[in-house]
């Protein structure tokens, strides 16, 4: 049971689906199993949660 986590800031439902579609399509083929066998996990984190060079992403 492969697992894939994903950390970002907060996603539209089509980003994570196309997300979570390419990167299952990527690992089977680089592992050679099949789509089923994976599991993706999306964790969003708010704007004000994240901070990049010494500042909030909500401040930028």
């Amino acid at each position: 049971m492969p697992v894939i986590t994903v950390e970002a800031a907060t996603l539209t439902k089509e980003q994570k689906r196309k997300l979570v579609q390419e990167l299952t399509t990527s690992a089977a083929n680089i592992m050679d199993l099949p789509e089923q066998a994976f599991f993706v996990f999306l964790k969003e984190n708010e704007r004000d949660n994240i901070g990049v060079a010494g500042q909030l992403l909500s401040d930028k």
